[in-house]
């Protein structure tokens, strides 16, 4: 595929303005070919001095169809969930850090916080943050683009949640669909990763904020400078804070990970 030369590289000297301009335009274009790229290795300069230069393991069809169980919370296990991995789908088909650190914390919250919530999961992927709520007595929607539909559902069958767990399809940015009914509480992990989706997932969420008194727990890792953008968006609609309360808070931080509670502004 042919390439324009970034502007920034006709200047001898391009003013910062201009060659950060285009530094940004260049990162989207290689994101639109590759949206994995800065999950894979650190190619970049966004990432902290003391990571290693890799900072997921390589992704690629190594994964397919296995089966894996894991326990939370971690220290004292309530609920073990046996989770369908498959990359053939993606990166959605596999378990992210962000979402075993946001079902680690529902979990240590338990039942009484969970019981009898309506309860939708975005960019749920294998589902694994939705079954948890499921399993400790939450009415959950797990929801994703088509191709994950299959995996989520196989998932939420693997588990015997399918009284308290449903599937739907939802693309971010578009109308909400009509089965998905307003939520107490909006789970959300591992959703920062491709920028052009940026603007619909802050859209998607203000949709399902119906007022502030919807909770929204939004769980990253923080892997690139271009991060930040998402943040510049998500001000326009949203103000947030760092949950205080969890015991693990400092070990998950040490890997760039945040736990957030995002409130719709007025």
């Amino acid at each position: 595929m042919a390439t324009t030369q970034p502007t920034s590289l006709l200047f001898d000297n391009p003013p910062e303005s201009v060659a950060s301009l285009n530094e940004i335009a260049l990162d989207e274009a290689l994101d639109a070919l590759d949206p994995l790229r800065h999950l894979r290795s650190d190619a970049s300069d966004f990432a902290r001095d003391d990571e290693d230069a890799v900072v997921v393991p390589s992704q690629p069809r190594s994964i397919l169809g296995e089966t894996i169980k894991l326990t939370f919370p971690v220290n004292s296990p309530l609920v073990s969930i046996s989770l369908k991995v498959d990359a053939s789908h993606g990166c959605g088909g596999i378990a992210w850090p962000a979402g075993e650190v946001l079902s680690n914390y529902i979990a240590f919250r338990g039942t009484r916080y969970l019981q009898g919530k309506k309860i939708v999961e975005v960019g749920s992927g294998t589902g694994l943050v939705g079954l948890v709520a499921g399993a400790l007595g939450g009415t959950v929607w797990i929801t994703d683009q088509a191709p994950l539909l299959g995996i989520m559902e196989q998932n939420v069958t693997l588990n015997n949640l399918q009284s308290c767990v449903s599937v739907r399809e939802l693309n971010w940015g578009e109308i909400l669909p009509s089965d998905i009914p307003p939520a107490e509480l909006i789970l959300a992990a591992d959703c920062v990763y491709f920028e052009p989706a940026f603007p619909l997932l802050v859209q998607t969420l203000s949709d399902m904020a119906i007022s502030g008194s919807t909770e929204i727990l939004f769980c990253y890792k923080k892997r690139r400078k271009a991060d930040k953008r998402f943040f510049t968006i998500l001000k326009k609609k949203f103000s947030w804070e760092e949950v205080g309360d969890d015991p693990n808070h400092e070990i998950y931080n040490r890997e760039a990970i945040s736990l957030l509670t995002l409130t719709k502004r007025p």
